[in-house]
């Protein structure tokens, strides 16, 4: 599998410095092109001018919180992944960066080389080619070509990592599938991933899909999660 990098555009959002110089060098030592930003207003006019693939996007900002940037974005339809950085790291927190758009998160302090495999892995899971299939299961529709989902005739918006957590799901109905499996298959991460994260996605994924219908993806205690209709 080849490794994002060669020309993609990255925007990094920080107001300090130190951190903006640090992830930018690292991302483009990795062959990214790199814009920077310091202020949530920056970030928002930074984009409208040029879209990037992904931008590395920090909770705390002077101006415009992270995370109303984040929504901000995808209300105005930029479909950018976004990775953010934050030193908050309850479930809650996680949660509201869902809620905001976000793809995947750091928690600071963090190793860059944690920040760079973090924003290749969200890059080939949200940018990969897909077969342009239509999956199927009870209610639910996959549009791979149209990146869209259907739960009946309500279409449901995810973000581009949700969107590859429920095409997992969809590929393996009825079958018990582990965190860490969804983590190799989902995430895709070069290093040793928290299994957390998974928690996190797949809670946050199961309150949209189960807004419009019977819940669908159920724990298997001590085992992992499995698409089933009709089960808790």
């Amino acid at each position: 599998m080849s490794t994002p990098g060669r020309g993609e555009r990255i925007l990094v959002v920080d107001d300090e410095p130190s951190i903006v110089d640090a992830v930018a060098t690292a991302l483009r030592y990795e062959g990214f092109e790199v814009d920077e930003a310091r202020t949530g207003r920056e970030a928002l006019s930074t984009v409208a001018r040029r879209e990037p693939a992904l931008i590395v996007l920090d909770w705390m900002l002077p101006d415009i919180d992270g995370l109303e940037v984040g929504r901000r974005l995808r209300e105005r339809g930029f479909r950018s992944a976004i990775l953010f950085l934050t030193a908050k790291d309850s479930t809650e927190s996680k949660v509201a960066a869902l809620r905001a758009g976000g793809d995947d998160y750091v928690t600071k302090p963090f190793s860059l080389a944690e920040v760079v495999a973090r924003v290749q892995a969200i890059l080939r899971r949200t940018g990969s080619a897909l077969p342009g299939d239509v999956l199927r299961y009870a209610d639910l529709v996959l549009d791979e070509e149209r990146h869209e989902v259907f739960r009946g005739e309500t279409l449901i918006e995810l973000t581009g990592t949700e969107f590859s957590l429920l095409r997992y799901f969809l590929l393996n109905p009825r079958r018990v599938l582990s965190k860490s499996q969804i983590l190799q298959n989902v995430w895709r991460y070069d290093f040793g991933g928290n299994s957390n994260v998974v928690e996190t996605y797949v809670s946050y994924l199961r309150k949209k899909l189960d807004a419009t219908g019977p819940p669908l993806i159920r724990t298997v205690r001590q085992a992992g999660y499995m698409l089933e209709l009709g089960r808790d």
